[in-house]
């Protein structure tokens, strides 16, 4: 299962889709130091969420950061998925 993850949004907040065969799996959103992931979008069920900084940034504050997060986010987004089947 490979989820591709688009960038809404560069920064305050940071955000993305979530897609997996061409159809919205997952919402993510950095805001005020705090990143959620929802699925299947916006409003629906918080399957990951961490406080990431604090709270000054609209965004990731380094790279490393960044990618380990989304990993997350994408880990958890999976066991969602699995979890509807």
């Amino acid at each position: 299962m490979k989820i591709r993850l688009v960038e809404t949004c560069g920064a305050c907040p940071e955000q993305y889709d979530a897609m997996l065969d061409g159809k919205c799996v997952g919402y993510l959103r950095l805001r005020w130091g705090w990143f959620t992931v929802t699925c299947p979008y916006v409003g629906g069920k918080v399957v990951y969420e961490k406080q990431t900084g604090d709270g000054l940034a609209g965004m990731f504050e380094d790279d490393e950061q960044r990618k380990k997060q989304l990993k997350k986010a994408k880990k958890a987004i999976k066991k969602w998925i699995r979890a509807q089947r």
